[in-house]
């Protein structure tokens, strides 16, 4: 009647522990949206039942960076920001993947000022660059496909023997 019925018929299921692990880590990623300006109205925007995306296991967006693996940074950085940006990404536990939504985030758009990171590839690691100003909700949806592709074809064990952060103490 269950498992052991088909396991006896004329096929059976074989698979690897890693490729069941990478199938429910890539269908669960759990975003942490950092919208900075006009590109986070079209992060929003991808959460309407017109694009759904919870389709991609992602509609929970949860505004706790320990509970996140995926940061989306969409908008300008200015360099006061970056700094809370960076610690954000910090308190997300590894695997943590990040996508650069809009051409401000990837590379300082319009704005070529002192005030404005021009790119912010330069304090954090971007897995995927989403282009546009703003880029559209599907650009986005593009981006976390890209992002599951990479989540997939990893395995849980690449992070195990990842070194621990050392934490100074003694600084207030």
């Amino acid at each position: 009647m269950g498992l052991e019925a088909k396991l006896n018929s004329d096929g059976f299921i074989t698979t690897t522990i890693d490729a069941v692990i990478a199938w429910a880590r890539k269908n669960s990623v759990w975003p942490m949206p950092m919208g900075i300006s006009c590109c986070a109205i079209e992060m929003m925007a991808t959460a309407d039942p017109k694009y759904d995306i919870a389709r991609f296991g992602s509609e929970v967006m949860r505004f706790s960076p320990r509970q996140c693996d995926l940061m989306i940074v969409a908008g300008t950085v200015t360099y006061k920001m970056a700094k809370v940006v960076r610690k954000i990404y910090d308190q997300m536990p590894d695997p943590k993947w990040v996508i650069a939504m809009g051409a401000c985030t990837s590379s300082g758009g319009m704005y070529r000022s002192y005030s404005v990171v021009q790119g912010i590839d330069q304090f954090l690691p971007v897995d995927v660059y989403t282009a546009g100003c703003p880029p559209r909700p599907e650009n986005l949806l593009n981006a976390i496909m890209e992002i599951q592709k990479i989540i997939g074809s990893t395995r849980g064990r690449d992070f195990q023997d990842k070194p621990l952060l050392k934490i100074d103490t003694t600084k207030n």
